[in-house]
């Protein structure tokens, strides 16, 4: 039962890339704009999901040989410049689309495009595939792209409250028929029904599983996805929805400040521990305060708790399959 990194064939004979992708950031503040450049391939294949279905999916990714899902974030400064060159490896039509930024238009089959823009406002974008909506996001073509203010590497936005790190977390929900008739060339004709849930492209293990805190599988322990910390520390996590479904967001120890849905900037800045996740390219940003958990007795200043979805089916696989759904773990170290 292993999930992403362990494809081994795809539709084109791909091999998947290991975990990773999405998930801790690192940034380097400039004092003015510079050119930032990436290059997308627009693949297929199957990955093998937790109760050991293989499913389809298109992604973009790395290189030609790979199948990222979700594809790499893309990180830039507020009014940089941004180029990004997609090839489109498959048979159909394709596109790469940012909300507010950018719509390359179709891409046709076995060409590639470079679209150039500028990001004009810090935020949480996803990019995705803007043809055949929603029906080619929902099959993995989607990504992260991240805009971060001028000359700051600790704020979400100028004046916003400061971290220390950063992550990206894209949330994603899998009905593996609406993939397969994107693999088919035709339009889903059923209700959608997600059997899997995934962060970055992984799922949650349970004790006693063979793969349970192998950070290369396990959606808990993958340091991409685990946020860490000790007392005193800050973590902004970008939440990202690429999915159908709407979600519910559940940390536990502490509540979190929530700053940002869809990248509007909230007037009041919140204390919660459960927020909304729209769905359909939604998001919201938060910062997680590792402070010792006021619930706990005694108290505590180590320890691990999880952070999951509070909507039952996303803690599931294959319809069923308890604990190695959407979720991760929050370490006090």
């Amino acid at each position: 039962m292993q999930r992403r990194t362990f494809l081994k064939t795809g539709t084109a004979g791909l091999a998947a890339h290991a975990s990773g992708l999405s998930g801790l950031l690192a940034w380097a503040p400039r004092a003015s704009a510079a050119t930032v450049r990436r290059t997308l391939y627009i693949t297929d294949g199957y990955i093998t999901q937790p109760d050991g279905v293989d499913v389809y999916f298109k992604a973009f990714s790395a290189d030609a040989t790979a199948l990222d899902v979700p594809g790499a974030p893309i990180e830039c400064q507020e009014g940089d410049t941004v180029e990004i060159t997609v090839v489109n490896t498959l048979s159909s039509a394709h596109s790469f689309v940012v909300d507010g930024l950018v719509d390359s238009g179709a891409i046709a089959a076995g060409t590639m495009a470079t679209v150039s823009f500028t990001a004009t406002t810090a935020g949480s974008y996803l990019y995705y595939d803007g043809q055949n909506q929603p029906y080619n996001r929902a099959a993995g073509l989607h990504g992260g792209f991240v805009v971060m203010p001028v000359g700051s590497s600790t704020e979400l936005y100028t004046g916003s409250p400061t971290f220390v790190q950063q992550y990206l977390w894209v949330v994603h929900d899998i009905d593996p028929t609406w993939n397969e008739a994107v693999r088919q060339g035709v339009t889903p004709s059923g209700r959608y029904e997600p059997l899997y849930f995934t962060l970055n492209g992984l799922s949650m293990r349970v004790p006693g599983h063979p793969d349970y805190a192998n950070p290369s599988i396990d959606a808990g322990y993958n340091p991409n996805n685990k946020i860490r910390g000790s007392i005193g520390d800050r973590a902004l996590i970008r939440i990202l929805n690429a999915g159908q479904a709407m979600h519910s967001v559940h940390f536990h120890a502490n509540h979190v400040e929530w700053l940002a849905r869809n990248r509007q900037i909230r007037p009041d800045i919140w204390r919660k521990d459960t927020l909304f996740l729209p769905n359909n390219r939604g998001g919201v940003d938060v910062i997680y305060p590792f402070e010792p958990p006021p619930d706990a007795h005694p108290p505590v200043t180590t320890g691990k708790f999880p952070m999951h979805l509070h909507d039952e089916m996303t803690q599931t696989a294959g319809g069923g399959l308890y604990q190695f759904g959407c979720a991760t773990t929050i370490s006090f170290e």
